[in-house]
């Protein structure tokens, strides 16, 4: 009988440490669950804060990306007046074009960036950027005019055409005001359109004076 009792008394407390080390084992378990809780939630945040700041929506993108270009044959149009005109103020406001629009160029790729939308080339300036161009883009053929002129033949051209362009920076600024959400983008689609219609109004009062 001691015997037995010796081998019961031994079996109850194996059974009794396999019993604490099942409930170990669930404890390790649970507390396994809340960790792995704990880092979806971390990772959620995390993701959370990663996003870019601001609110915006397809309307600003397309409106960037389509500045971007538009602003890019302006500056080469600009460009052409060095050496190819003597006039005091056509040489004026195609510098004042140049300052105006190469930091803004410089903003919209940024918010591309931070928006992670695509950033387009303005290597290319003056082509037709595909079967739809933008309003008051310039083809190659334009450009190639525009280059070759000289003096008052080139006054008249650049401000034709710029004034041209102008109005379509003009068109494509009023649809981001309806249309965008972004507050700094609409900001500055108002500021083209204050600035570039009061440079459509100087160049049109150049052309009625003769350049």
């Amino acid at each position: 009988m001691t015997r037995k009792n010796l081998v019961g008394t031994a079996l109850a407390v194996l059974t009794s440490g396999l019993v604490l080390a099942g409930c170990g084992s669930d404890s390790d378990s649970g507390s396994g669950g809340h960790d792995m809780g704990s880092m979806t939630g971390t990772t959620s945040a995390t993701s959370n804060a990663a996003a870019p700041s601001g609110e915006h929506n397809d309307a600003d993108i397309t409106f960037a990306q389509g500045m971007i270009p538009h602003h890019a044959d302006a500056l080469t149009m600009a460009k052409f007046a060095q050496g190819q005109t003597s006039n005091a103020k056509v040489l004026d406001l195609a510098s004042r074009i140049e300052k105006a629009q190469d930091p803004e160029i410089k903003t919209m790729t940024d918010w591309l960036k931070s928006w992670g939308a695509e950033v387009p080339s303005t290597d290319m300036p003056g082509m037709d950027h595909g079967s739809t161009p933008m309003p008051g883009m310039m083809s190659q053929a334009d450009m190639d005019m525009l280059k070759q002129a000289k003096d008052a033949a080139f006054d008249k051209m650049f401000l034709e055409m710029m004034i041209e362009h102008h109005q379509g920076a003009i068109d494509m600024s009023k649809t981001e005001l309806q249309q965008g959400s972004s507050a700094d983008a609409k900001k500055l689609a108002q500021q083209i359109i204050d600035g570039q219609q009061a440079e459509i109004t100087e160049m049109q009062g150049l052309l009625q004076a003769g350049g």
